[in-house]
């Protein structure tokens, strides 16, 4: 696998908010990981997105789970998928979309590795997502 580019977002790193995600830094970190790591290349059309995180974005199951009137806005995000589309849509890629709950961005790059393998991918965006962000962009030579 070929790296072409990569990206590093701290936990501590002020990131902007994100229109439509609310009550969480989680989607708001894998949209600023994802725009510098793409910023300084032009990604292929079919390219897929992998997002891995060991504990998903906990604080959106908080704020559903706390009681009371929960925002339909919870539901939306509350999967990584949700902030998956919205990269797509972003950065018009139309490759496969994959979220896994794995412990590091390794899993990630392995899962990455097939979907180029088998075809339905030409390169992928790997967003790896626990106390901060590491983002890839990762091309593979198909056999």
């Amino acid at each position: 696998m070929n790296v072409l580019a990569e990206a590093q977002v701290s936990s501590q790193d002020s990131v902007p908010a994100l229109a439509g995600f609310i009550a969480s830094s989680f989607s708001p970190l894998v949209a600023e990981v994802a725009r510098r790591c793409l910023s300084g290349v032009t990604p292929n059309p079919a390219t897929a997105i992998v997002i891995v995180s060991p504990d998903g974005d906990v604080e959106t199951a908080r704020a559903a789970a706390s009681g009371g009137r929960v925002s339909p806005l919870l539901f939306f995000q509350a999967v990584p998928n949700a902030i998956a589309g919205y990269i797509a849509a972003k950065w018009d890629l139309r490759g496969p979309v994959v979220c896994l709950e794995e412990p590091g961005i390794e899993g990630g790059v392995e899962v990455a590795r097939i979907i180029i393998r088998d075809g339905d991918a030409d390169e992928a965006l790997v967003v790896f997502v626990g106390d901060g962000a590491r983002a890839v962009l990762v091309r593979g030579v198909r056999p």
